[in-house]
């Protein structure tokens, strides 16, 4: 079917939104680049992890004998990857909300033609634009440190984990955000956040691949969204094993409950928000 006149026009007009929007969040990243050169020292969890994991397999440690025939050149892999994949999902988009909620900054934003939603996700999007270059150079500085085996995965699944690392990014960002709404609830609804983290901590494969936990609490974790927000991504970089077109199936499923929550708590927010007199 053939767009018509109108139809182009107003593709062109979303291209050019989406361009001015990422370049003026992506300038204003810029501004903080030291800070953010600390957010990404401050991901290095799963290269201490690795430390912790390869330190405990030279010394016989027996509780590392449920890591299913991981060696340590797979491991170091994993970590790698776990490392790269948790840098471009981060999501802090609860943490912005609120503050410009309670500052009253939201209230411009509603004004405009544009749901605020964009605008934070193209922040987000701006900010791991920002971050690649110190991503790269400590991955660079890692391979040098060990140079074993490190190497890119092949064209098809470098492209494969690329692309699951965006889906897990929004689907991230979804679950996030569903709670990023109570604050039309609560003036600290950020509080919520680090209840989140601990099922993300210890399901998303961030501090063990899921190889190295019982069976059935593998199966558990396959039905919530965490694995698919590192673990997967992180496999796939890695080399690993993987369901790609299961797991795909499984992240939908997350995304089509989400997206309709995220949408109802939105407008019931925003009637609250309403009435509120703002």
């Amino acid at each position: 079917m053939r767009r018509g006149p109108a139809g182009r026009q107003r593709l062109r007009q979303l291209a050019r939104l989406a361009r001015v929007l990422l370049g003026t969040q992506y300038a204003y990243m810029l501004e903080y680049r030291a800070e953010i050169a600390l957010w990404a020292l401050s991901g290095v969890l799963p290269l201490i992890m690795l430390g912790v994991w390869q330190g405990a397999q030279a010394g016989g440690d027996p509780a590392t004998a449920g890591i299913s025939g991981l060696d340590p050149v797979q491991l170091g892999r994993y970590f790698l990857a776990a490392f790269v994949v948790r840098q471009f999902t981060i999501v802090w988009v609860i943490h912005v909300f609120e503050e410009d909620h309670l500052q009253g900054r939201l209230s411009p934003y509603l004004l405009q033609p544009l749901p605020p939603v964009w605008r934070y996700v193209s922040a987000h999007l701006a900010e791991q634009a920002t971050r690649l270059p110190f991503v790269i150079v400590i991955v660079a500085v890692f391979t040098l440190v060990q140079p074993a085996g490190y190497g890119l995965p092949g064209p098809l699944r470098l492209l494969l984990g690329i692309l699951f690392t965006f889906l897990a990014f929004g689907l991230r960002f979804l679950l996030q955000f569903a709670l990023t709404m109570l604050c039309f609830w609560s003036e600290r609804a950020a509080a919520l956040d680090r209840l989140l983290f601990l099922p993300y901590l210890y399901l998303s494969g961030l501090v063990a691949p899921l190889e190295a936990f019982p069976e059935g609490m593998r199966r558990l974790a396959a039905w919530t969204p965490f694995p698919y927000m590192l673990h997967l991504p992180a496999q796939l970089l890695a080399g690993g094993e993987v369901n790609a077109a299961a797991s795909l199936a499984v992240m939908l499923g997350w995304a089509a409950l989400l997206v309709p929550l995220n949408l109802l708590l939105w407008r019931a927010g925003l009637r609250r928000y309403g009435a509120m007199g703002a």
